[in-house]
């Protein structure tokens, strides 16, 4: 038996270590050159002064549209049962031109005891 090798003309092993390198020197060089490229873009950027919230800077006094959000429910609830309190318990015009007025709810229903509620006349037809 003979001693084994391998085969020396097939693969040029110079030329794959050279292509590697070459490879590898491209890497870095592109590496360096986006590094530069984001160095650049940062310093510009860090440069420009722009508002955080532009469209934020002309609308500051401006309410959006209705309906808008209640900032206080309960304030607003406890107004509302105030105002309707008042219109319940007070004497008021609710049409001056025509004469209707409102009374105070208590009044309303004393005077409906005294009185009573109007009924229909009854026939002896609506059986």
């Amino acid at each position: 038996m003979g001693s084994t090798s391998h085969e020396t003309s097939d693969v040029n092993i110079r030329a794959i270590f050279g292509f590697a390198a070459g490879l590898l020197l491209t890497g870095v060089f592109i590496y360096f050159f986006v590094w530069l490229l984001f160095l650049f873009f940062a310093s510009r950027e860090a440069a420009r002064v722009a508002p955080q919230f532009p469209l934020a800077a002309t609308e500051q006094n401006r309410l959006p549209p209705e309906p808008r959000l209640q900032t206080n429910p309960r304030q607003d609830l406890l107004d509302f049962r105030k105002q309707e309190d008042e219109i319940l318990t007070t004497y008021g015009w609710v049409d001056k031109n025509a004469g209707i007025a409102r009374i105070p709810i208590d009044e309303a229903m004393k005077r409906v005891v005294e009185k009573g509620l109007p009924a229909r006349a009854t026939s002896e037809n609506a059986r």
